[in-house]
């Protein structure tokens, strides 16, 4: 039985572009996120408390892993993959240090929290966290 499966599964074909169902969606999160903080305001920051310098590197650095994590992933297909590589991880970075922070603004009583109730933050900073790790290695 255990051959059987074994045989099965090495028969599956290996789907080597798989990281585009996880790219795809969050540049698509993160440019929504971002574009709907435009026009950079103050009054846009105070309504987060946040100074505005901090809300203005969210809007961009949003737009910007959005971007980032797409220009990577394309590039992965050309001479410069290395560049793409150095794009996708720095993309998958920003991602992560933005995630970190909203997850912080929110004020979680406890880690088990954030686990719990903050699915789609964590989620979306694990996705980072892959990206940065990961890169085009995929």
């Amino acid at each position: 039985m255990a051959n059987r499966m074994k045989n099965l599964l090495e028969r599956l074909p290996e789907f080597c572009m798989s990281h585009w169902l996880l790219r795809i969606p969050l540049v698509i999160v993160f440019l929504q996120q971002g574009i709907s903080k435009f026009p950079v305001t103050i009054d846009g920051a105070e309504s987060f408390d946040l100074p505005y310098i901090v809300w203005w590197f969210a809007a961009y650095g949003e737009i910007g892993a959005g971007i980032g994590l797409l220009v990577g992933g394309i590039m992965m297909y050309s001479w410069w993959s290395w560049v793409g590589d150095l794009i996708t991880r720095f993309s998958g970075f920003v991602i992560g240090c933005i995630m970190t922070g909203v997850i912080w603004v929110g004020q979680p009583d406890s880690f088990m929290d954030v686990i719990l109730y903050d699915n789609l933050h964590v989620l979306l900073w694990v996705g980072g966290l892959y990206f940065a790790l990961r890169g085009q290695k995929v």
